[in-house]
């Protein structure tokens, strides 16, 4: 027998000594073996978190089953090896393995594709594939794509080089992505070179959860190919959309966006060089952004240098909610350009628009202005030939004023996601937003693992490496998203921190609680988006005003909480009745924060209830896969 076979049994004997001794200490302490060694076997994480939370919280009550759920479902075996190629700073070369066996959020790696078609292809119920040199060259035909990734679970699509020179040749998107969570798309090289034609986008990522979509270098150099974006990204949710060099030198490429955007939340779009030194350019914004959550857009380099280029805004981001648009070095440089925003910005609340540069240096330009909202910065445009009609500009007093008397409504605020103390009472109907979770599935990572990988954004090149992050990729977005919300500074009397294991998430809750601690969540999604009645509620720790840790999901590749305490709290226990049969469907965890002065003017609770920060408090539910920790009763 070798040395290092005989370092690993030591080893293994030496854990188990130690791993025998926890379960008989948990025991003593009142913990019951069999359920300390999960099924007898007690080298996995489950495992030793039950012997964790014996051995940290004082008290006798039963052990979280909800929170052991949420423990990592590694074996033993699996468990040691990853943890020790963590150690060895090689988990990323065994990516695939590593998020299959931990349950994590990983996307697929897609190997090039060389393969051809040379004739009408119709791609139906298709996901994870990489559509390379597609279309190449071709005279004519269709591409059809329907009902592609419906409603998969982490689709990676990528169409690199696709109609590539082509003559003719049209692509359809139907039902492209539908319903889908966490996509993420790239058409790159798409288009180039292509003459006449038709790409069609219909329906595309409707319905979709956090997509994340790049077009680089989309048709560009192409001649008079036309693309139509038609109910682009409806009804999504917290989307990324990235035109990188779209139609640049193209030549008389018409392209229309209808519908893209509409009614999504906090979607963001960004056209860097978009028709950059292109020849009569035709581009048709119609309801972008319409009705929209908190939508940001950003026009970089917009038609710079373009040759009579035509760009039409109609009812661009109206009705949204606080949008933010920023326009630079927009028709720059252009000959002739002709850009017409009619009812631009008209929102209910106002958002931030900013123009710099904007038909700067540009020759015989028309550029109109009709009906356009407010908070708007113009710095170093050109003022010949810019019209401004009906322009409003309403003061930041005014805005403040409304929001205070509760006269900006805001609509994309689900009923019932906020609501006052009073509501809680024996016999209340109102409604009951959707509380069901709508991310990906995850568990934690052991300790043992996690506390050897990065977390930082001092450190996110190494993060990037670990889970195959490439620039601009959905999974970078992720990445970078939860380490920003994670390092921010907290807010005045608030005590936060993230967690990436069920060890650290405890340890947080006693820190700021002491060790006789509860951890509490609603205990179903039933009576989600409609009316519920309240039936007998329980105000913990007496109905005082108390402290607790609440804890909220980020998106990450393995389960992270977002954990935080905030002062004068009062939290509640009430059954959930469906009010016409009067039985029970659920019971819920809500709540209260007593101190809102420091909350945001424009905050969605104020815009729900009608006041301002400071003037009420503000309760809400605590959702699915949300918890929230207590002093115990």
């Amino acid at each position: 027998m070798d040395k290092q076979h005989k370092l690993m049994i030591h080893i293994f004997l030496i854990s188990y000594l130690f791993s025998s001794f926890d379960v008989i200490a948990s025991a003593g302490a009142g913990g019951n073996p069999e359920e300390t060694s999960v099924g007898g076997n007690p080298f996995t994480p489950k495992a030793y978190l039950v012997r964790y939370w014996t051995n940290k919280i004082n008290n006798d009550l039963p052990k979280s089953s909800f929170l052991l759920s949420k423990a990592s479902p590694l074996n033993a075996v699996d468990s040691a090896a990853f943890t020790k190629l963590a150690s060895q700073n090689a988990l990323d070369s065994h990516l695939d393995a590593f998020c299959s066996s931990a349950k994590l959020l990983c996307f697929h790696d897609l190997s090039p594709s060389l393969e051809k078609h040379d004739k009408d292809a119709n791609f139906q119920v298709y996901n994870n594939k990489n559509f390379t040199n597609y279309g190449g060259s071709r005279p004519g035909g269709v591409d059809s794509f329907k009902n592609y990734s419906n409603g998969d679970n982490l689709p990676v699509d990528s169409f690199r080089r696709y109609s590539r020179g082509a003559s003719g040749h049209s692509e359809t998107f139907a039902n492209y992505g539908p319903d889908g969570n966490v996509v993420d798309q790239s058409f790159n090289s798409y288009g180039i070179g292509a003459t006449g034609g038709n790409g069609d986008f219909k329906k595309y990522n409707d319905f979709v959860n956090v997509p994340n979509l790049r077009f680089t270098t989309y048709a560009a150099e192409g001649n008079g190919k036309k693309h139509a974006f038609t109910s682009y990204t409806e009804n999504t949710n917290s989307g990324n959309e990235e035109f990188t060099s779209y139609g640049k030198n193209g030549n008389g490429i018409p392209n229309e966006f209808s519908g893209y955007g509409k009614s999504s939340n906090v979607i963001g779009s960004g056209f860097t060089a978009y028709g950059e030194t292109a020849n009569g350019a035709n581009d048709t914004f119609t309801s972008y952004g319409f009705d929209g959550n908190v939508p940001e857009n950003k026009f970089r380099s917009y038609g710079d240098g373009g040759n009579g280029a035509i760009d039409e805004f109609t009812s661009y981001r109206e009705q949204s909610n606080v949008g933010d648009d920023s326009f630079q070095s927009y028709a720059k440089n252009s000959n002739s350009a002709k850009v017409n925003f009619a009812n631009y910005g008209k929102s209910f609340n106002e958002g931030t628009d900013k123009f710099t540069g904007y038909g700067k240096g540009s020759s015989s330009h028309s550029i109109g202005f009709t009906i356009y909202g407010v908070n708007n910065t113009f710095k170093d445009y050109t003022q010949k030939g810019i019209t401004f009609s009906r322009y409003t500009n309403r003061s930041s007093a005014t805005m403040a004023s409304m929001a205070a008397s509760g006269g900006s409504i805001n609509r994309w605020v689900e009923p019932g996601k906020f609501f006052r103390e009073s509501t809680l009472k024996r016999g209340t109907v109102m409604p009951m937003p959707d509380i069901a979770d709508k991310m990906p599935q995850r568990s934690f990572l052991p300790r043992a693992i996690s506390s050897k990988l990065p977390f930082s954004t001092s450190k996110l090149a190494e993060l990037k490496r670990i889970f195959h992050a490439s620039d601009n990729s959905t999974m970078e977005r992720i990445l970078t998203d939860a380490l920003a919300e994670c390092e921010r500074a907290p807010s005045r009397g608030e005590t936060k921190r993230c967690v990436g294991s069920a060890e650290d998430m405890i340890d947080f809750a006693i820190s700021v609680l002491g060790r006789n601690v509860v951890l509490r969540t609603t205990e179903n999604t039933e009576g989600s988006k409609q009316n519920v009645m309240i039936g007998s509620v329980k105000g913990i720790n007496g109905g005082k005003v108390t402290k607790s840790v609440s804890c909220h999901q980020s998106l990450f590749p393995y389960l992270l909480y977002y954990c935080h305490s905030v002062p004068k709290v009062r939290v509640y226990e009430s059954d959930l009745w469906d009010p016409k049969t009067k039985t029970k469907i659920n019971h819920g965890v809500a709540i209260c924060h007593l101190d809102t002065s420091d909350w945001s003017p424009t905050h969605g609770a104020f815009m729900a209830l009608g006041s301002a920060p400071g003037r009420i408090e503000v309760c809400h539910w605590i959702f699915q896969n949300d918890m929230t920790w207590t002093i115990a009763d």
